[in-house]
């Protein structure tokens, strides 16, 4: 299955700590990258392009300084970019982002031809954000490089069907990179993702509760406090149905309208949203502490590796017998 060949030989697992709205930074991407897993954030985590172009250039040159002191090779990072009409600073981001040729563009609400052609004249790699097959076919008609499919459980605006529906569906007709997110906080949980066809997991949640990320110190024990029924999917709170944790909603004073529908996105009451009511998938009940990003990966990659000694040899043993 298709890992992009400029990934090959700089990942220790088959892994990405994906972008989250308000919770990744510098240092969760640094520190994921050092660990040979793909780390990103979203560009408008900064609150403006100048901020954005700031926390590229020290993104690169931490990484470059990495890569001399130990002279190993750092796993790539990526952007996330919100290509929807409300987002004002899409151009002037993208514009950045090639200027510092970021070698992955992940992009969410939108799938355009051009920016995926310009993405790719400099070099870099698009993957985009999908929750049915029609975003899908969509995606890949634009020329991605990858999909993402974002199933039912994942944080944020997740979809509704199930990884082992989503992800054969677009193998059927997708010969690229195809990423799954939806509960993935474990290295047991990459391993079945790649028994199921996927290249590469897509884990969110679990690096929020992380001693680097940006998320409040509340929003962390949440977490590791929370299980997977204390997860609501709901349009109620930003106005586009996602995931979120219940005891941030009620502590928040929200109203919780389980019919309310879908709206028009607007990133700034987006924004001010999930400032106090907080998302997360429904791998919470599966983590149980907040250690350090570098601790965090090391152990994704023991269970990892693992998993898949132990599938290699129940496959040997079912072979010779």
């Amino acid at each position: 299955m298709p890992i992009p060949a400029k990934f090959r030989g700089r990942l220790s697992i088959p892994a990405v700590a994906a972008p989250m709205f308000l919770v990744s930074n510098p240092d969760l991407v640094v520190e994921s990258c050092r660990a040979g897993i793909l780390g990103a954030f979203p560009a408008l985590n900064q609150r403006s392009s100048e901020g954005f172009e700031a926390w590229l250039a020290e993104i690169n040159e931490r990484l470059a300084r990495i890569e001399r002191d130990t002279g190993r090779p750092c796993a790539p990072y990526g952007v996330n970019l919100i290509v929807h009409k409300s987002n004002p600073r899409l151009q002037a981001d993208l514009e950045i982002s090639i200027k510092h040729k970021v070698p992955l563009i992940i992009t969410s609400l939108g799938a355009v031809k051009e920016l995926v052609g310009a993405v790719q004249g400099y070099g870099g790699l698009v993957f985009h954000d999908v929750i049915n097959m029609r975003h899908a076919r969509k995606a890949a008609e634009a020329g991605v490089d990858g999909l993402i499919a974002v199933c039912a459980g994942a944080g944020g605006h997740a979809g509704l069907l199930s990884p082992f529906a989503l992800i054969p569906e677009i193998r059927s007709f997708f010969d690229k990179t195809v990423l799954l997110s939806g509960v993935m906080s474990t290295g047991r949980h990459i391993a079945a993702a790649r028994m199921l066809g996927a290249d590469l997991a897509y884990l969110g949640t679990r690096f929020i509760a992380t001693r680097e990320s940006n998320a409040q110190p509340g929003f962390k024990e949440m977490i590791v406090a929370t299980h997977a029924d204390d997860i609501v999917y709901t349009a109620a709170i930003s106005g586009v149905h996602g995931n979120f944790l219940k005891p941030s909603i009620d502590a928040a004073g929200a109203p919780l309208d389980a019919a309310a529908t879908t709206k028009q996105l607007d990133l700034d009451h987006e924004k001010r949203a999930w400032k106090s009511v907080w998302s997360a998938g429904q791998g919470v009940g599966s983590i149980g502490d907040i250690p350090t990003t570098a601790e965090l990966c090391a152990r994704l990659k023991r269970e990892y590796r693992e998993a898949m000694r132990e599938a290699a040899d129940e496959f040997a043993e079912a072979a010779a017998a």
